[in-house]
């Protein structure tokens, strides 16, 4: 999407080092948010007008906010929000395997099934935290869902990554990104990028991949 930019730890980059967490920093959102908001400058047009918005698109927001509040099913967000949980911590947890994942991907189809019947009991159109609840927890389905789905896939070790399945790294395989795409049904499809090991600074040399031990 032209114009849109991210910072922090969503944009995958990280001043600290290999640390995942640094990307969450003081110092990251300093310098690439200050770094964002030259680039927005440069390239926005300010007298220029929004495009005319497709009242097709409105339609289908409003038609899907709708049916969940008109939803009238025999589970509560929290128990499926709750069975979603247990279900990442059991069957994709630090060790893991494929065999055990497979049956967590199941199981959070069905909790994703579950979902479509829900009970909403606040039906107001103000602050209505039932409904918020549900689309959060819809999109966290669908996040867990990518997350197992790609853990899967990845047959290797690596990082954070650890398949008692396949405990050795395989650069000749996976030395790439993987890049998910996960619809509404819980359906996937995958593409992969290279990784970028060339730092295009004659200053600064590239650091090749090490084994991550504990």
């Amino acid at each position: 999407i032209k114009g849109l930019m991210s910072i922090g730890e969503a944009a995958c980059v990280s001043v600290h080092g290999a640390n995942r967490l640094g990307s969450n920093s003081l110092l990251d959102l300093v310098v690439f948010g200050r770094s964002a908001a030259k680039r927005c400058s440069e390239i926005i047009i300010r007298k220029a007008k929004n495009r005319p918005i497709n009242n097709k698109i409105i339609e289908k927001l409003i038609n899907r906010f709708n049916s969940i509040r008109n939803t009238n099913g025999k589970f509560s967000i929290a128990s499926l929000r709750l069975e979603m949980q247990h279900t990442m911590q059991n069957f994709c947890p630090v060790y893991r395997s494929g065999s055990v994942m497979k049956k967590g991907k199941l199981k959070l189809l069905e909790i994703l099934k579950k979902l479509d019947e829900v009970k909403i009991s606040d039906k107001s159109l103000i602050w209505n935290t039932e409904i918020v609840e549900k689309l959060e927890l819809h999109n966290l389905i669908i996040q867990s869902i990518a997350s197992i789905d790609s853990a899967i896939k990845r047959t290797e070790s690596r990082g954070a990554h650890s398949r008692i399945d396949f405990k050795k790294r395989d650069d000749n395989k996976w030395l790439k990104h993987n890049l998910i795409w996960t619809e509404e049904s819980g359906k996937t499809k995958f593409d992969s990028r290279p990784v970028q090991l060339n730092t295009k600074n004659k200053e600064v040399k590239s650091i090749a991949p090490k084994t991550r031990v504990y």
